[in-house]
């Protein structure tokens, strides 16, 4: 699979609350191990954020269940995932992962309009 068809199919995966396994998937491309999923942000998080990563439960927690089906949320929290060393320092700044995030969203877009374009 070409890897623009990964990103447009991760997505559709995580749009479909097939977010579990889109986060395999993920995991397998990039090399890393499959985050935890929670919903419920964790103590002390900000209730206007709608996702956060913490590297030492190695958990994307969602601040509820709709959450999981956003994949910039999740697409973006897997960024600090993949990027966390095995020291559980945070690495990667927020641009990175809006910017890793927003590949696969275009990918995604590309995708739809490519598909109805031949219909």
């Amino acid at each position: 699979m070409e890897e623009q068809e990964f990103r447009a199919a991760i997505v559709w995966l995580i749009a479909n609350g097939k977010t579990e396994e889109a986060l395999e998937r993920l995991a397998k491309h990039y090399g890393v191990c499959v985050p935890k999923l929670k919903v419920g942000l964790p103590k002390g998080h900000k209730v206007r954020t709608l996702g956060c990563y913490d590297a030492k439960t190695k958990t994307i927690s969602v601040f509820h269940g709709n959450a999981l089906k956003e994949p910039f949320v999740i697409l973006h929290e897997f960024y600090h995932h993949a990027r966390t060393g095995i020291d559980t320092k945070h690495r990667g700044t927020e641009r990175y992962a809006n910017e890793f995030a927003g590949k696969f969203i275009r990918a995604y877009q590309s995708f739809v309009v490519e598909s109805l374009g031949n219909n």
